[in-house]
């Protein structure tokens, strides 16, 4: 699945590594994220926290008529209000994806897969 534009100079085309990674390296920034998870969660209900080079594995990309869904799997730290996280991430995905990619996005879908203990 490839974001694809027609420009009066050519074509454009954006893989969807290249928006995984854009949407992982965005969230990552967000307050009370710690970082990105794998969408499988491994043994026991664990969550692998993904590397910057990882960041795709906890990114879903769909295309749909409308627009893009993007699936975000994360790891919040403990003691922030998640609900607030999540929506001020959402927010700020949203808009930094329709700014880069000139894309319409449908929904911003979090999950939250662990919290964690910042030292």
């Amino acid at each position: 699945m490839t974001v694809e534009k027609k420009t009066r100079y050519g074509e454009i085309s954006v893989t969807e590594n290249a928006v995984a990674s854009l949407a992982g390296g965005v969230i990552t920034e967000c307050y009370g994220v710690v970082g990105m998870a794998s969408k499988k969660i491994i043994r026991d209900g664990w969550a692998e926290l993904l590397n910057l080079e990882n960041y795709s594995r906890g990114v879903v990309v769909k295309q749909t008529e409308d627009g893009l869904i993007i699936d975000l799997y994360i790891i919040v730290s403990f003691g922030v209000k998640i609900s607030e996280v999540v929506q001020e991430a959402q927010k700020k995905v949203k808009y930094v994806l329709e700014k880069s990619l000139s894309e319409s996005i449908v929904s911003v879908n979090v999950f939250v897969q662990g919290v964690q203990v910042m030292e």
